[in-house]
């Protein structure tokens, strides 16, 4: 009986070392293996995770009987520390190329030696590193949008809105009340869509009274909770809320709706990015504009550039930016275009 639990047991060993090592042997088997290792900053966020399904869908379109892909995706939870660790994991385990959505825009240092020390190419996208970073090595690449970009957009929305419908002005004083609901503290992205959106307006001719802002982190349920507290102290002043993305936008409207507050009381709401749910609400006539980050577009080129990246073969094809840079451009949503950039 002892020795056929030895034996059982060395069996379940060699089982276990065969699956540690099956990334391994995918890297060693050649280019045909394509192994990703996909780091997300918090796959909580909406567009995070609408993206990297997108992601998943674009790897399997690539796939041929010569070419297999193999998605490991892991999620830091905003912990910059975490990321790095699982960086190390999916490496360790022959991860052939990395996509990387930095928890920390301005600390990739320690992922990026890890990369070169296994000479596995990264991906960067959504969040931008420093320029400087970007230079530590010539196996590194970024695929997102122009952040400024966004907040022009979002400007002109609400400008457009503005200009066309007077009774935004509820209370007729040729200004227009405003609070912003912000992402992280001190984000680049944040900061950049919310200055750009507000410039734009005021380029626009749109006179603007800010009352208030509020730090949300990019999340649903916080972005009501500040909105309920922007709320109790200004009732019934705010005109319009800018809201960096969709989600925080949403959770803005969730607060007026907990209030049971009329559909005429309520301000004009803009978010950006585009995701499902944003769209479902601009359908429903409860966000008034959003601005569609492609993250299709961005899949398909991260999609090509990791198989590229891969293979040694289709670099030439990817459309560059000072050889490290992939944009995709936003597009403007309203009621009117809305169904255009709905899933069939």
């Amino acid at each position: 009986m002892n020795g056929k639990r030895f034996l059982a047991a060395v069996v379940l060993c060699c089982f276990s070392i065969l699956g540690m090592s099956a990334c391994r042997s995918q890297q060693a088997g050649g280019s045909d293996k394509i192994y990703v290792g996909v780091a997300s900053y918090n796959q909580s966020d909406t567009f995070i995770s609408e993206l990297v399904g997108c992601f998943e869908e674009q790897l399997n379109r690539l796939e041929s009987e010569k070419r297999r892909t193999v998605v490991t995706i892991r999620d830091a939870a905003g912990q910059q520390r975490k990321q790095n660790d699982q960086v190390k994991e999916m490496l360790d385990a022959g991860c052939n190329v990395l996509c990387v959505n930095l928890v920390d825009r301005s600390d990739p240092s320690e992922i990026i030696d890890l990369a070169r020390e296994h000479d596995v190419p990264i991906i960067f996208f959504n969040r931008e590193p420093v320029a400087e970073d970007l230079l530590q090595w010539n196996r590194l690449y970024y695929v997102g949008a122009y952040a400024k970009e966004s907040g022009i957009m979002q400007g002109e929305l609400a400008a457009d809105l503005i200009q066309e419908d007077a009774s935004i002005d509820r209370n007729r004083d040729g200004q227009i009340q405003y609070v912003v609901l912000e992402g992280e503290p001190g984000h680049q992205d944040a900061i950049i869509r919310t200055e750009n959106a507000v410039d734009t307006l005021k380029s626009r001719g749109v006179k603007l009274e800010k009352l208030s802002y509020g730090i949300a982190n990019w999340n649903r349920a916080q972005a009501q909770n500040r909105m309920l507290q922007m709320i109790g102290q200004h009732q019934n002043q705010i005109e319009l809320v800018l809201a960096n993305n969709d989600d925080m936008a949403l959770g803005a409207i969730e607060a007026y709706e907990k209030l049971n507050r009329t559909e005429a009381s309520m301000p004009a709401f803009l978010g950006i990015d585009g995701t499902d749910v944003g769209l479902k609400a601009v359908v429903d006539l409860k966000l008034d504009g959003t601005v569609y980050n492609d993250k299709e577009g961005q899949a398909e080129a991260m999609a090509e550039l990791a198989v590229a990246a891969v293979t040694g073969t289709g670099m030439d094809k990817i459309k560059f930016v000072n050889e490290r840079y992939v944009y995709l451009p936003y597009e403007k949503v309203t009621k009117e275009n809305v169904r255009e950039f709905l899933a069939e």
